[in-house]
């Protein structure tokens, strides 16, 4: 499997027809001394597809990844955000009402323990 060479178009398409009927492709891969992702890389191009997810370029694939995580961590601060505003603004109604109860001289807001 080591050297370059060029196949045919009826050898490919050939390969392919065994490849739909073939159960185990590693094998038959094996006998056709080819790779056996060449094998799916020509059924995308017999059947007129887009190359395999396998061919996307590394690069691409890494960006892609990198997208991904940003808008993950987007979306996990904008969750923070919403949770500490909450937070934020419940501390400041009990400020509010600490206050109130403070400056009218009322009683506490709790009846005393019966002890």
């Amino acid at each position: 499997m080591g050297r370059w060479r060029r196949h045919s178009r009826e050898f490919k398409r050939q390969a392919v027809e065994r490849m739909k009927a073939c159960d185990n492709i590693r094998a038959l891969a094996r006998e056709l001394e080819i790779q056996q992702k060449l094998l799916y890389v020509w059924k995308y191009e017999l059947e007129g597809k887009p190359k395999a997810a396998v061919e996307i370029d590394p690069e691409v694939r890494k960006q892609q990844k990198l997208k991904e995580e940003v808008s993950r961590l987007k979306q996990a601060l904008a969750d923070k955000t919403l949770e500490a505003d909450f937070f934020r603004s419940a501390l400041q109604r009990l400020k509010e009402r600490r206050q109130g109860n403070a400056a009218s001289g009322a009683p506490a807001s709790t009846n005393r323990s019966g002890k």
